[in-house]
């Protein structure tokens, strides 16, 4: 069972041509594009913002993309999948996800996880999807969507979005029935209070349409993308409920280095890249122990 961790957390310490050689050094197989940057996003304003990074424009975005992937072959890791930017509630975020596709494919990255809107229905979203998949069978990139989450602040708790459910997660599925719409399970998200669900019992409703993951820990509250193992969740029935449903896609960390490098006291990246990958292989091991 392989290993994988996003990048823009490391990036965001360090340079890119540095942050592969941290993920490949600490022991990762495979690595996940985050493409975050290609449509920075102000949550007070609901507006794109323009940072000058270079996957911001597609002229620049291929060739980064390429640059990414020769560092990645000589290092000799993958890129098992990546992030679209996100909220694609935005138009001119939107509008980046066929962009975002073509890097994911240029990476050699099999999956692209790309958020549904939380606020519309699985007919609503159906109708993204459905005009990003013939770009996404050209491409032979999967799309995933991912279970996500609103905020109650009057009970100060997760509140209900697409697919923040098993059932809600399913339907947004077969809706658009096609094998290359598929599902990113964010283990995180499905454990927090007020969603009326949990990571097991959401994997086992979706079985074989689990193709990716995102993995990380929290208080079972908020939504903290802490190290497995260190916080609330339970990752015991998490890993059974995986092997029962045969999943044989990438184990994949969406836990930040700056909340590593906090567990371990250091101000050395490497140091929390390292315990990144051991709390991300001690879940892979737990899956073929079984």
């Amino acid at each position: 069972m392989k290993t994988s961790t996003e990048i823009d957390s490391i990036a965001n310490r360090t340079d890119w041509d540095r942050t592969l050689e941290l993920v490949a050094e600490a022991g990762f197989d495979c690595w996940d594009f985050s493409l975050f940057k290609m449509g920075s996003y102000d949550w007070k304003t609901g507006e794109r913002v323009i940072t000058g990074h270079p996957l911001e424009t597609r002229k620049m975005a291929i060739p980064f993309a390429e640059k990414m992937r020769k560092k990645a072959d000589a290092l000799g890791i993958k890129c098992n999948q990546s992030h679209a930017p996100f909220p694609v509630c935005c138009k001119e975020i939107k509008d980046l996800l066929p962009l975002a596709l073509e890097c994911t494919a240029i990476a050699g990255g099999e999956i692209c996880v790309i958020h549904p809107d939380n606020n519309k229905t699985p007919e609503e979203n159906a109708e993204m999807y459905l005009e990003l998949l013939p770009i996404a069978h050209k491409l032979g990139v999967k799309i995933a969507t991912e279970n996500m989450w609103n905020w109650n602040s009057t009970c100060d708790c997760a509140a209900p979005a697409a697919c923040s459910d098993g059932p809600s997660f399913k339907k947004h599925i077969d809706i658009v029935n096609d094998p290359y719409l598929v599902a990113c399970v964010d283990i995180g998200h499905a454990e927090m209070k007020g969603l009326d669900t949990g990571a097991e019992s959401m994997l086992r409703e979706l079985g074989p349409r689990v193709k990716a993951l995102h993995l990380h820990d929290n208080d079972k509250r908020r939504d903290l993308h802490r190290l497995p193992f260190s916080m609330d969740i339970d990752f015991v029935p998490v890993v059974r409920a995986l092997k029962d449903i045969g999943y044989d896609g990438v184990f994949t960390l969406e836990s930040s280095l700056r909340a590593a490098m906090e567990d371990m006291h250091t101000e050395d990246p490497l140091t929390g890249v390292k315990a990144m990958y051991a709390a991300t292989r001690k879940l892979a091991d737990m899956y073929e122990q079984l």
